[in-house]
């Protein structure tokens, strides 16, 4: 029987997009990855425009022996080779596999340029272990629907042309070529959930079910057809009940939605925040213990990095890091036109005709506090003094906010709230001799 993987398979995939500039191929040395190089080689079109990418994780000690083969190899084939160096060491809350995996497409990523293409060597085989573990997490639809063929990554794309390829074939064809792989003998390894599934328990379904991995994969297909469908539903649904001036979302108008909505906007919400998918379980508790709770109440809800909280009515999703944030009392130098008072967050003065005189401005002792409770100010053209709370009330900004909102103190008196207020006593209007203060940065 002849075997079907050709150079056809890659040409097709890389047919339905745009033509490449330049076409990386993520090599790690094993037979998969070295089969996809192998038959790009082979594609006289892609003459010059081909560079295998080794990453090394260096968690193995065969790591540079690795190496040192893959780009003997690419030497051989004609090919550009290029090698990345990661961090894999694992995060709190990260698997090895997950840490691995999320440092080689962040060293990956700033390779591929507008034009450009990835290719890695997933297969079959891979997209039924992957539906596997996803089936047996609790996975939705996004999770059933398994790899996918092609995604956007960095600026250009990543194309994975084996995936409808059947492991045997790719066996197969390295040993018709006569290729030389390298094993990794950390997949022998059951500790690892992948490793148990290719190991163990696939071997057996395979047994009963000869063509698990084809019909598993058509699955997949269904469902990632299916996730379409459902993204475009929870996109109508979301951009109603969402602000994108502070990427909240209205809380009447989610309750307005049956429960099945509300959950579909929430994950949208999650997903265009860039983060990563909560659990269902973490989704009710969004919805019974935030969005359900009373109005006055200012319930926290902590899980997957992030607090939910509320304010009025409007729903937050804060990253734990931004919730964290560590603020110190500073002084401002004379002649510095700005001043990072946070991780990310910068306050810098502008040439102005209304706010602070630019020379009062540069002989005064300029720090930065943090409310410590009680602040008051009079703002121009009123008489009386207004307490900072009774102020960011009237403004509607939520209570974790105001903590980190900087007090500007010239000689030690209140001159101004972030870049909200100016104290009456220190405000002038005065054509080209003023500043205003401008806050940048996370909020």
């Amino acid at each position: 029987m002849t075997n079907p993987l050709s150079a056809d398979i890659i040409e097709s995939a890389l047919n339905q997009h745009k033509q490449f500039t330049h076409v990386y191929v993520g090599y790690s040395g094993g037979v998969d990855s070295h089969v996809l190089l192998h038959l790009c080689a082979s594609i006289k079109s892609l003459g010059g425009k081909i560079t295998a990418v080794y990453v090394h994780h260096g968690l193995q000690a065969e790591a540079e022996s690795w190496a040192e083969h893959c780009q003997k190899n690419a030497e051989t084939l004609g090919v550009n080779f290029t090698m990345l160096r990661v961090n894999a060491t694992p995060t709190a809350g990260e698997s090895p596999e997950e840490a691995a995996r999320n440092a080689r497409y962040t060293a990956l990523k700033p390779l591929v340029g507008v034009d450009d293409v990835l290719l890695i060597g997933q297969h079959r085989e891979d997209q039924l272990e992957t539906v596997l573990l996803q089936l047996f997490r609790g996975a939705g639809l996004r999770g059933l629907s398994g790899i996918p063929e092609s995604t956007f990554f960095g600026l250009g794309l990543m194309l994975r042309p084996l995936l409808n390829v059947a492991k045997p074939d790719i066996e197969e064809y390295a040993k018709n070529h006569d290729l030389q792989w390298v094993e990794d003998p950390s997949n022998q390894q059951n500790d690892y959930d992948r490793n148990f599934l290719r190991n163990t328990i696939v071997p057996l379904l395979k047994q009963r079910w000869e063509s698990c991995d084809k019909t598993v994969a058509r699955s997949a297909k269904h469902c990632a057809e299916a996730q379409v469908v459902v993204s475009a539903v929870a996109e109508e649904l979301f951009y109603p009940v969402f602000s994108k001036s502070n990427k909240t979302l209205c809380i009447k108008q989610l309750q307005a939605q049956k429960s099945p909505r509300q959950q579909l906007i929430i994950r949208h919400w999650f997903q265009s925040l860039g983060l990563r998918m909560p659990a269902q379980a973490f989704v009710e508790r969004i919805q019974t213990e935030v969005v359900a709770a009373r109005e006055d109440s200012d319930p926290i809800l902590l899980g997957q990095g992030c607090f939910i909280r509320r304010y009025r009515d409007e729903l937050y999703c804060l990253r734990q890091t931004e919730q964290e944030m560590l603020l110190r009392d500073m002084h401002w130098p004379a002649g510095q036109t700005s001043i990072e008072f946070a991780s990310h967050r910068t306050l810098s003065y502008l040439p102005s005709s209304t706010g602070i005189l630019h020379e009062q401005w540069q002989k005064a002792k300029v720090s930065i506090k943090f409310r410590s409770g009680g602040e008051k100010i009079r703002l121009p053209k009123r008489k009386e003094q207004h307490s900072l709370k009774n102020l960011f009330q009237e403004a509607g900004i939520p209570p974790w906010e105001r903590e980190k909102i900087p007090l500007v103190y010239l000689n030690d008196k209140l001159a101004a709230v972030g870049d909200l207020w100016i104290s009456a006593d220190f405000y002038h209007e005065k054509p080209n001799s003023c500043i205003q203060l401008s806050m940048q940065g996370e909020q």
